[in-house]
């Protein structure tokens, strides 16, 4: 059984490596706000473990066995935002902190249960997949909103940012999930686009917010 903070560097690999495609030591000291020695330690352990594959000054790789159980680590925490968000009546901005705390919980019936209560969701209150019980995960290939040109009617999907303050700028701007937005224009300066969306509500996104958010195009039925 994985220690929390072993768990979290898994976690944290798993997510840099989903994200970023690769996960470095200097990278995860960072993000966990570890000390490199300390990382570095951890990093052995894990090695020896048989859960990564650790060389110096090379990025760091889940083995198989790493894999799955950072994969269940994840399932855990997301099936735990989506029951916050599905039953308790919790917004998508204040379930991460409790989350990461359930996340630790050892029992895979709870979490079972969990998932068929909220009829075995695909996804998060962030659009993020959630693993199956064999940690299995169904990607899907969306595109960022300022990867799209002037006329893109889209479909808003998921977020690459979950943080706080992010979730509560889309709130204030009434963009969810599955919102409709239409690009109207983009500046060819900074790359700020103007979007539609909510009845011709119009809105000015900075390039920052809309490499955040994550899109599909909206299908068109043919006649």
């Amino acid at each position: 059984m994985n220690t929390h903070t072993e768990e979290n560097y898994l976690k944290a690999i798993f997510n840099l490596s989903a994200t970023k495609g690769e996960a470095n030591v200097n990278e995860l000291s960072r993000q966990l706000d570890i000390k490199m020695p300390t990382v570095n330690s951890m990093m052995k352990k894990l090695s020896d473990r048989g859960l990564i594959i650790y060389e110096s000054y090379k990025p760091v790789r889940l083995t198989k066995k790493g894999q799955k159980e950072a994969a269940m680590i994840i399932r855990k925490h997301r099936l735990t935002e989506m029951y916050l968000v599905e039953k308790m009546g919790f917004g998508w901005d204040e379930v991460h902190d409790i989350a990461e705390q359930i996340e630790h919980v050892q029992s895979p019936e709870f979490f079972a249960k969990m998932d068929e209560l909220l009829g075995y969701p695909k996804v998060d209150p962030h659009g993020s997949p959630i693993p199956d019980r064999n940690g299995k995960m169904e990607w899907t290939e969306y595109h960022k909103l300022n990867e799209c040109k002037p006329g893109d009617t889209v479909i808003f999907k998921a977020v690459t940012h979950s943080s706080d303050d992010f979730l509560k700028f889309l709130n204030t701007r009434e963009l969810l999930l599955e919102t409709v937005i239409k690009v109207i224009s983009i500046e060819s300066f900074d790359g700020t686009i103007t979007v539609e969306y909510n009845k011709r509500k119009q809105e000015l996104l900075s390039n920052i917010v809309c490499d955040k958010i994550l899109v599909s195009h909206k299908k068109t039925r043919s006649v």
